[in-house]
């Protein structure tokens, strides 16, 4: 119990520590998944467009100085209204982009908004310098004419400005497709993590849940079945102990019993009435002799006389037993030999195996059926060992085993027939079991049952081909 308890916490350690790492590991990911969210709502159209606002405004200041030149060499009043507009529609910009005038900016560092609010200021001491200008009433430097000859210079000038205007413009499309690109990269790879977590978890269930099918379960069931035979067969020694006393202290009373009566049934010769009586008690007696030899045989089984015996010979005179009764019964007896097989055993003590379930299996049936008596070489596993093995199969078509029965099955002097002992089971068992061997069955209520006597096997080269004889009614 301590050590079923104890492999159960170890197997909850192991499932709760590898929940707890695929719960980590969602997390991550989880975490990974925000910071790409956030990353990816960064790295938009306007986020990438703040990224050109001093170019905006250096080529902005750019256009005002050379308006502002030009005003003052020729102080024509139209070159100061180009000015004068352009540097409004700037001051105009720049007061929409400043995060300390307009919430909605896409300036969001502190160090970008004391920028701007520098920039802001000291725009308008800019405007305030370019009005002093305006207001000073100096002459012209030059005239009109005389700037007339960089017109087609300016013409060229304004001509590389737009196409530099373009090339930044492509710029920001290249950068935007950049960016589509890349939001498109992250929610793949986002989708190749969330996949492979989902196949990295149910490939460990799988694993999981194969290692526990094909080794957990096993080895569970096995253990199951180690400590109930160990305590079968605890039980069935010391319940051999005190069936071999008392059987003992009865057989001798018997003996008496026995003698007395055939001295009385000489005196009785002449009286038919007592003479049934003496055949009913000696009866009687008979069968509390054959209870009393069949607790002693339980208690301690005879040894065994080990030798070399070929399965077909053994199935022989099972058949010669047994079938003369079966044909009674209406009952079919099918044998199927195998002359390549060879066990080490005693004769003896394996027929008298076999004989009991062959009698077991005739009485499982209710009117008429069949039973097929064979042997199969086979691979078990005897005395914590795996080895060849031979197995007698012995199966019926009776009406199998219900399931309050299969519990009993081997306990001594549980019998489910009126004048059964309930010791040819724990007989059989203990025999197969002084074999080397084990005694295994399969039942299905309604289809029959099949018993196996499994036993090492013997090598043994000679013979070969197998052959099937029935015994019909």
């Amino acid at each position: 119990m301590l050590k079923r308890f104890t492999f159960g916490v170890r197997l909850w350690i192991l499932i709760i520590a590898l929940l707890g790492v695929s719960s980590g590991m969602i997390y991550e990911l989880s975490s990974v998944w925000q910071r790409d969210q956030r990353l990816e709502a960064r790295l938009t159209t306007t986020q990438i467009d703040r990224f050109q606002f001093a170019s905006e405004i250096r080529r902005g200041l750019q256009n005002q100085n050379d308006y502002l030149l030009h005003y003052a060499l020729v102080r024509d009043p139209r070159i100061w209204a180009q000015f004068d507009q352009a540097c409004r529609d700037l001051s105009r910009w720049i007061d929409e982009r400043d995060p300390n005038l307009n919430t909605n900016s896409p300036i969001t560092t502190p160090k970008e908004r004391e920028a701007f609010q520098h920039l802001n200021r000291s725009y308008d001491h800019y405007y305030a310098a370019a009005k002093a200008v305006y207001a000073n009433a100096l002459p012209a430097v030059v005239n009109t004419r005389q700037l007339a000859q960089l017109d087609a210079f300016n013409a060229q000038a304004q001509q590389m400005r737009d196409l530099v205007r373009e090339l930044s413009s492509a710029h920001r499309a290249a950068e935007i497709l950049f960016l589509s690109e890349a939001t498109a990269s992250l929610t793949s790879l986002r989708n190749v993590l969330i996949g492979s977590v989902i196949l990295m978890m149910l490939l460990t269930a799988a694993l999981g849940w194969v290692v526990y099918r094909d080794t957990v379960a096993p080895l569970r069931t096995k253990l199951v079945q180690s400590q109930h035979l160990l305590e079968r067969q605890e039980k069935l020694a010391t319940l051999g102990t005190l069936a071999a006393g008392i059987a003992h202290e009865i057989r001798n009373p018997l003996t008496s019993l026995k003698a007395r009566l055939y001295t009385l049934e000489k005196h009785l010769v002449a009286a038919p009435a007592a003479r049934k009586d003496t055949e009913i008690i000696g009866s009687e007696i008979s069968r509390l002799e054959r209870i009393v030899q069949d607790v002693l045989s339980f208690a301690r089984p005879a040894d065994s006389k080990l030798e070399t015996l070929a399965a077909d010979t053994i199935l022989r005179e099972v058949q010669g037993l047994m079938a003369p009764t079966l044909e009674n019964r209406k009952v079919q007896l099918i044998v199927e030999f195998n002359p390549e097989l060879h066990v080490l055993a005693d004769s003896g003590h394996l027929k008298q195996v076999l004989i009991n379930l062959v009698r077991n299996a005739a009485d499982a049936i209710e009117t008429t059926g069949t039973i097929t008596l064979r042997a199969l070489a086979d691979r078990s596993r005897l005395n914590e060992q795996d080895m060849d093995t031979v197995v007698f199969e012995v199966i019926d078509t009776g009406k199998g085993i219900p399931a309050e029965v299969e519990k009993r099955l081997f306990d001594p002097f549980f019998s489910t027939k009126e004048t059964g002992t309930g010791l040819g089971l724990p007989i059989s068992a203990r025999l197969v079991q002084k074999l080397g061997g084990t005694l295994r069955y399969q039942t299905r209520p309604g289809y029959g049952t099949t018993f196996g006597v499994v036993l090492p096997r013997e090598i043994n080269n000679t013979g070969h081909g197998v052959k099937h004889e029935a015994a019909n009614p």
